[in-house]
């Protein structure tokens, strides 16, 4: 059954991080200059949390807060929902569609080892998906 480390092997495990003390607004101009949705929060290498475009508009837009002044800490989410490298593609997608998240870290003895989001889930699906169609076509048309 394939699992988060097939997932990370294609993806690669960077893992683009902020701390609780940096401002939203940083974090925000961070995100958008990687072009990504989330960012894990960090304090001495351990997982804190996580901080998404989510808590930025329901966090910080929506209550009015000034991003140059809030701190990533005070509006982050916490605790953090997390997988370990050999937790099944399946058993993901079903975490993260049941709690509604789309960025899932990846921890493996309490070491931060990757991140991986609901598109890489799907695409690493499809992708199984389309293999599997594949060789069930050449099974019963090309062998005839």
């Amino acid at each position: 059954m394939p699992t988060v480390q097939d997932i990370l092997a294609k993806k690669g495990s960077d893992v683009i991080s902020v701390k609780p003390g940096e401002t939203v607004l940083k974090a925000a101009e961070l995100m958008s200059e990687r072009g990504i949705g989330g960012l894990v929060v960090t304090e001495g290498g351990r997982l804190v949390g996580i901080f998404t475009e989510r808590d930025i508009l329901r966090r910080v837009v929506a209550p009015r807060r000034d991003p140059a002044a809030t701190k990533v800490a005070e509006v982050m989410t916490t605790p953090v929902t997390a997988c370990a490298p050999d937790t099944s593609v399946d058993e993901c997608a079903a975490m993260m569609t049941g709690k509604r998240i789309r960025h899932l870290p990846v921890v493996s003895q309490r070491d931060l080892v990757g991140v991986i989001t609901i598109g890489d889930v799907l695409a690493f699906q499809v992708r199984e998906q389309q293999a599997t169609i594949d060789y069930m076509h050449h099974f019963m048309f090309d062998l005839r």
